[in-house]
């Protein structure tokens, strides 16, 4: 009889230890897509308690990111110091991009159109916040025609000569251009007058991005005032791209002159404050016996209503450096009207401007109409033009309407009817007023107008 077989079983694959291995492994693969089944659950539920007005404004911002990121490249300058001026770079994009919107304007068959700020006392406010004469949002509206086919072509003749020399790092005068024009053909100007007005009208188009006349690279014919003192300004210069060093200590006898330029400028100083003088022989008084090393200061000539560049440095000077600006001139209406006042909040005519050349921080030390019966100074009568201006920056000046301490001082100075110098303090001895004046005023400072 033969043998009954029996049927063997496999031996199951692994040992005890693997098979316990893989059933962990399952459970925590198991237990890792239960987490995040439930994390969908709960973010799905989030989404679902989102109130509808806020996801219609998420919806919004998406939508908005998504344009601004579409947008094309060239932009409009934007500011870059604190006094809001544009660089080379962002001048000639500003130039490149207005080019690109009048050129796209006539391609698609409208008629372009050149918007500049209305120049105007009607448009123009002090700005409390901001410390200066602010122009308005009114804008005067050119449309290509007929009629202003000529000045379309000189203003764009304006902005390609400016970003030419933006490009090779040159500069022209307003003369300069009137002349440069004669190659423009039916677009040269007849006369500088009419040079005059488009350059202004270009300025005061590209002062909406930022951009200055001196960035355009069209400079005025007069240059800054002299500067001495604890001041070192670094300058470039224009073949090597060097720098230059000046020390505004180590001049001798001479001083610094501000150039039309100043952007590319930079400053090292450790002065306490800058005094902005009005008058050339009180500036040379001061200098000449180095008052601005007895007081650690930098001294500035306005040489009367101070010009562009000497306004622009001080401006950064205030801004960069932290220092307060004390301006000494004579007491009369066209020393507060004029000189101070141009320089503190710009002026009505240049509104479009003010922001990058007056000084908001800077406070008149004197010479004051309370100085002249607090030190019995020597007086001259008020002209008949002095009562005027006078009596018309009451009426129609929202800086002096604005502050209370400059209403009194010009009330007490029309109804007083005099006017003085500040060289009469030589009455006293020559020199009174470094001696005495000014240190007993910067000791005072409640004692200057804002």
């Amino acid at each position: 009889m033969a043998a009954r077989r029996t049927k063997r079983k496999a031996p199951r694959r692994g040992g005890p230890k693997k098979r316990a291995a893989k059933k962990r492994a399952s459970k925590k693969k198991a237990a890792k897509k239960k987490a995040a089944k439930k994390r969908a659950t709960k973010k799905k539920t989030a989404r679902r308690k989102v109130p509808k007005k806020r996801a219609a404004k998420q919806r919004a911002a998406a939508k908005k990111a998504a344009r601004k990121r579409a947008a094309p490249k060239a932009k409009a300058a934007a500011p870059t110091s604190a006094t809001g001026a544009a660089s080379a770079k962002q001048t000639v994009r500003a130039l490149v991009a207005e080019a690109r919107r009048i050129h796209g304007d006539a391609l698609k068959g409208r008629r372009p159109e050149i918007k500049t700020p209305q120049r105007s006392l009607s448009n123009v406010s002090l700005h409390k916040t901001k410390g200066y004469l602010e122009i308005g949002r009114k804008r005067i509206v050119r449309t290509l025609t007929y009629n202003t086919v000529r000045t379309f072509a000189q203003t764009l003749k304006f902005m390609a000569l400016s970003k030419e020399m933006i490009g090779i790092d040159d500069l022209a005068s307003k003369r300069e251009v009137y002349y440069q024009s004669i190659n423009w053909g039916h677009a040269r100007f007849k006369e500088q007058s009419e040079s005059d007005g488009v350059m202004d009208d270009v300025e005061a188009m590209f002062s909406i991005h930022g951009v200055s006349r001196e960035q355009l690279r069209f400079i005025p014919e007069e240059h800054g005032g002299a500067v001495a003192g604890h001041l070192t300004v670094i300058d470039r210069d224009p073949e090597t791209g060097e720098d230059v060093v000046i020390d505004c200590r180590r001049l001798g006898s001479g001083s610094y002159t501000v150039p039309s330029l100043v952007e590319g400028l930079r400053f090292e100083t450790d002065a306490k404050f800058v005094l902005a003088v009005e008058t050339g022989g009180m500036y040379q008084r001061l200098t000449h016996h180095r008052w601005w090393r007895r007081t650690k200061s930098v001294i500035v000539n306005l040489g009367g209503v101070p010009s562009r560049a000497t306004r622009r440095f001080l401006r950064r000077l205030a801004d960069e450096h932290g220092l307060p600006v004390y301006v000494f001139t004579d007491c009369d209406p066209y020393g507060f009207a004029n000189i101070y006042r141009t320089l503190k909040v710009g002026s009505g005519n240049a509104a479009h401007i003010n922001k990058f050349y007056c000084v908001p921080s800077a406070r008149l030390l004197g010479v004051t109409p309370q100085d002249i019966l607090d030190y019995k100074l020597p007086t001259h009568p008020l002209k008949e033009v002095d009562v005027k201006r006078a009596k018309a920056a009451l009426k129609n000046d929202p800086f002096f309407q604005s502050h209370k301490a400059w209403r009194a001082a010009i009330e007490q100075q029309i109804k007083m009817g005099v006017r003085a110098e500040q060289q009469a303090f030589a009455k006293f001895h020559l020199n009174f007023v470094m001696d005495t004046y000014l240190p007993e005023k910067l000791a005072n400072k409640k004692s200057m107008l804002p």
